[in-house]
């Protein structure tokens, strides 16, 4: 049953979930988030795994750390990127985080943020899930890294459709 939501999902779901207005707005909030914080956030959105990722049976988990990878979030340089990955076909959320921020906040700390996430997605609340789950990133964030004069933007604020 699973291959059939992927195969059947499409860029237009992502549309439909996340129109322009909301990814501007996801934007904005990672944008602005981040002016409290020396971390960085991206959020990254995905229809559905193709044949071959579901064929090797790869879960949301695998493929979040894939794309951590690709996107260079572990790439800062205090360690402190934050990926908020959503696979939309299975509506699981996975953070994953580079090894500076992910030893405060721990696996039990990000599992709260992703079911804080997902509740709203169940409900179809999907921009207010995601930029709810941006808030409660850079709240974490902001206690372990504040701001400090002279900090830049390592990476961009802008959400990525996979």
């Amino acid at each position: 049953m699973r291959w059939l939501k992927h195969l059947f999902s499409g860029a237009w779901q992502v549309r439909r979930a996340f129109p322009p207005h909301a990814m501007q707005a996801i934007e904005a909030d990672i944008r602005t988030s981040e002016t409290s914080h020396q971390g960085e956030i991206r959020f990254a959105v995905e229809a559905g795994l193709d044949i071959e990722a579901l064929l090797r049976g790869q879960t949301a988990r695998a493929r979040a750390i894939e794309v951590f990878s690709d996107l260079r979030v572990w790439d800062t340089e205090s360690n402190n990127g934050v990926l908020i990955y959503l696979l939309l076909a299975d509506h699981d959320v996975e953070i994953v985080a580079d090894r500076g921020i992910d030893a405060h906040v721990g696996a039990g700390g990000w599992q709260a943020v992703c079911k804080e996430i997902e509740a709203r997605l169940r409900a179809g609340r999907f921009e207010e899930g995601i930029r709810t789950g941006i808030q409660t990133v850079s709240s974490h964030l902001a206690r372990h890294y504040p701001a400090r004069g002279g900090d830049h933007n390592e990476l961009p604020d802008a959400p990525v459709i996979l």
